[in-house]
């Protein structure tokens, strides 16, 4: 199916990657302004953890808004919003007003990432779901890979109140692209507000939503552990400096733009369910790997290095299965699947990441271990799932396996 367009708009397919790479332009340029800003405002992790808790908790309200009123009025809204609250970041006059404008901003990305999402839904087939978001997931890592480092250069030549001016300009640039190419894309006979409690059940009785759902939480907490403690591990315990440190995450981008790329083609050659097992194979690899450096290796980089690539390749293959499928048998609910499979991700993560976080001291006496156990059980949670869990979606009669 052709995704449609606007008269003289880009087509859905080229607008996606825009879209989804709205998250990085808001967290990875970012991080190189928090020593600025600690140093003009005070403490500024606390904008980036009210943002990320606000854009996981906001995509509940976003579903259920995409659903009744439609994804387009929502996503316009979410990118003015964005705009005008990257804007009030820029000129805050303390962190108090950081804070409260990253948390709209956080809100805003819900809608845009949920509204980006379940148009993939609406637009395409079940089956061509996947490739989709792995086209967009392409572009993501892009826009990953160039972010943190455009980041430091508008933060060194010009400050950091212009990283987020960039963000505003940046999404005034996509409303204007959304307002003249994208159309209106929810099914008629989405639900309405006053079957919430009946809609959301009717999407966790899904089998295919719960499988899907579950593979993108697993592999994202994974990742996220390594995002969250990379730095202490690296810089701390293994003493690393920050320039070679900063090399690493834009590595791992690299390898996700590769591994997305691949996940297209597996899943035109051998389909959904041996794509998946792939990626779990590798994603338990990856996570052995680092297991090994830190037995036979300790406070050594490379098997941790190593080991975090092959990780990203699985995780590379798993976002694009995992989100797709988790709403490819409700597109009359997709907006409500898609905010509880994002919302899921998050809580699933964050609580991961603060456990693991507990067994980081400053002496470091457990060395890479609350990095690397995270991700290992990550990857063996996620081979059972590819291969326990997953078949009994194929299992049933030809024309259910098929969809």
């Amino acid at each position: 199916m052709n995704s449609p367009r606007r008269p003289g708009g880009l087509r859905f397919a080229l607008l996606l990657p825009l879209l989804l790479a709205a998250q990085p332009v808001a967290t990875d340029s970012y991080l190189s302004a928090l020593p600025a800003i600690a140093g003009e405002l005070g403490s500024a992790s606390a904008s980036l953890t009210i943002f990320v808790l606000a854009f996981g908790l906001g995509q509940l309200p976003c579903g259920s808004l995409a659903d009744r009123f439609g994804r387009r009025p929502v996503l316009l809204g979410g990118l003015a919003c964005y705009v005008l609250s990257a804007l009030a970041g820029a000129l805050a006059p303390d962190v108090d007003w950081l804070v409260v404008a990253r948390a709209m901003q956080g809100l805003s990305m819900a809608a845009i990432l949920v509204c980006a999402r379940t148009a993939v839904r609406d637009l395409y087939p079940a089956h061509e779901g996947p490739h989709v978001m792995a086209r967009g997931l392409t572009g993501l890592g892009v826009v990953g890979l160039v972010a943190p480092v455009l980041g430091a250069v508008i933060v060194q030549w010009i400050g950091w109140r212009w990283v987020l001016a960039a963000m505003a300009l940046y999404a005034a640039a996509l409303f204007a692209l959304c307002w003249r190419s994208f159309g209106e894309s929810r099914q008629s006979g989405a639900p309405r507000m006053a079957g919430v409690r009946e809609s959301v059940g009717e999407v966790f009785r899904s089998a295919q939503f719960r499988v899907w759902s579950s593979v993108a939480a697993v592999t994202y907490s994974g990742l996220f552990c390594f995002l969250l403690l990379s730095p202490m591990v690296y810089i701390g315990y293994i003493g690393l400096s920050p320039v070679w440190y900063g090399l690493i995450p834009g590595g791992g981008s690299l390898v996700y733009i590769i591994s997305t790329t691949l996940c297209r083609r597996l899943l035109h050659r051998i389909g959904p369910m041996r794509t998946e097992q792939i990626g779990a194979v590798l994603s338990l690899a990856g996570a052995s790997i680092q297991a090994l450096g830190c037995l036979l290796l300790p406070a050594t980089a490379w098997p941790l290095l190593l080991g975090h690539a092959v990780f990203t390749l699985g995780h590379g293959i798993h976002q694009p299965c995992g989100q797709a499928g988790a709403v490819a048998e409700l597109p009359q609910l997709a907006g409500r699947a898609v905010s509880w499979s994002g919302f899921m991700m998050m809580l699933a993560a964050f609580s991961t990441g603060q456990i693991a976080s507990r067994f980081v001291d400053a002496q470091y006496s457990h060395g890479a271990w609350p990095m690397v156990l995270p991700m290992l059980l990550a990857g063996a949670l996620l081979v059972v799932i590819a291969f326990a869990w997953v078949p009994r979606l194929y299992a049933g009669p030809p024309r259910q396996a098929a969809s």
